[in-house]
């Protein structure tokens, strides 16, 4: 069974490529409804010749097979991509089948046939959809060539030549292959941003959940606090009533200091949290970039950090996990690009905060600087190096651009010769003091 599991790809296996049964039934159900209501009109309004039974047939078998699915499966119940393929198969072959013997595409409803392609698309693996593109193809050609007429006033017949025939083939194929790619290709962006967004949801959460360490050492150290007082007073009482005891002397003058070391330790704990809360918040412009900085030094790349303005007067910013981690982020990634070094410029006034990553590396290329910022952008300039612009990239911008930032790609100079980013605040955003 693991061995069968596993044999199934992963994109088959992702919840994200099984639609739910209900969706496609409530679609089938207007299907038989619209279907039901056209023949009915054309056969009894209109009073066209039609095949009327075998038309009522072909609605029926739809009916009833959605109504099996119904009775079969809870509403909650998500099909696999190849039962997905095999009811939108079985529509398609049975719109067709009753489009076949109403006129074939000389019928006005012909171009329906595009619908469960597009269903496909927008929400199945290509490979399926691919062969239900194929299928549709091999049945509008079918019914161009239809033996049957089209419901028409009676004794009057409408002659299609073959010409026109060709036409709408041409125009439902080009529809149908149109209009299929592009759903294929917004539900593939939308996936893809869904994805990264999540992934991006996580980063944030873990760092976040790294600068509240100290707070829940705080917690711990109230609540340790009362079952530690009590088992203290329990060790003096002890100790007083059995002070003469040699038995038991040295064990409660022993249980009784560990419990007051035990307070001390968390009486420390409480101290520390509330005397460096405050510091751990909020701290200077340029103590955050040396923290930023610090874990990227030691990979054989020399990492410049110019601070273009005096501390004096530098903004003092609110911790913010988000900022730091796509910083970081920003920063490792010039490293991994760099030749020799990486400068990292930072620059402060009255209006604004900018800080500016360079390296010496290959550069962006033309394509991927058009691209940058989107999920699963995945090369620079070289190739011959591992990882690059993508996912990370992706969570890095837009965790900055939460925070406010503007974010600027560029190469240094022509042919691509070195990478820059700058990112760019209102001091508003940045400075605590200002907000206050």
């Amino acid at each position: 069974m693991a061995s069968k599991v596993e044999s199934v790809p992963e994109e088959d296996r992702q919840s994200s490529r099984r639609l739910r049964l209900e969706t496609l039934v409530r679609l089938r159900w207007l299907a038989v409804c619209g279907q039901t209501a056209t023949v009915l009109i054309v056969a009894v309004w209109l009073k066209f010749p039609l095949p009327l039974a075998e038309s009522m047939a072909l609605i029926a078998a739809l009916a009833l097979v959605n109504f099996y699915l119904m009775i079969r499966y809870p509403a909650t119940h998500r099909i696999d991509p190849v039962a997905a393929l095999a009811l939108l198969g079985f529509d398609l072959l049975q719109l067709c089948a009753l489009l076949f013997i109403t006129g074939g595409l000389v019928n006005p409803f012909a171009v329906l046939v595009c619908v469960p392609v597009i269903i496909a698309f927008a929400s199945q693996p290509i490979r399926y959809s691919m062969s239900l593109i194929v299928v549709a193809m091999i049945c509008i050609t079918i019914l161009s060539f239809s033996p049957f007429p089209l419901p028409w006033f009676e004794g009057a017949e409408i002659n299609v030549p073959s010409v026109m025939q060709f036409g709408v083939w041409c125009a439902i194929a080009s529809t149908m292959t149109f209009a299929a790619f592009y759903a294929y290709r917004v539900s593939m962006e939308a996936r893809q941003l869904a994805e990264a967004l999540a992934a991006t949801e996580l980063v944030l959460q873990r760092e976040k959940h790294l600068s509240q360490l100290d707070g829940l050492a705080a917690a711990a150290a109230h609540e340790l606090g009362t079952p530690l007082a009590t088992i203290s007073v329990v060790a003096k009482e002890m100790e007083r009533e059995l002070k003469d005891d040699d038995r038991f002397r040295e064990d409660v003058q022993l249980l009784r200091s560990q419990s007051e070391r035990c307070r001390d330790i968390l009486r420390r704990l409480t101290t520390l949290s509330a005397e460096g809360d405050a510091h751990l918040r909020r701290l200077p412009l340029s103590s955050m970039m040396e923290e930023i900085v610090a874990p990227h030094r030691e990979f054989g790349i020399k990492l410049n950090l110019v601070e273009k303005a005096p501390r004096k007067g530098e903004p003092v910013t609110e911790r913010n996990a988000g900022m730091m981690y796509g910083l970081g982020n920003l920063i490792e990634n010039a490293v991994d690009y760099a030749r020799r070094e990486v400068t990292v410029t930072v620059e402060h006034d009255q209006a604004r905060v900018r800080i500016t990553v360079e390296d010496d590396g290959e550069g962006y290329s033309p394509d991927i600087l058009l691209r940058i910022g989107e999920p699963y952008v995945t090369k620079r300039q070289r190739e011959d190096r591992a990882g690059g612009l993508g996912l990370g990239l992706f969570i890095a911008k837009t965790l900055l651009e939460r925070s406010g930032a503007v974010l600027t790609f560029e190469n240094r100079g022509p042919d691509y010769v070195g990478a820059r980013v700058r990112v760019e605040w209102p001091r508003v955003l940045m400075d605590t003091h200002s907000t206050k």
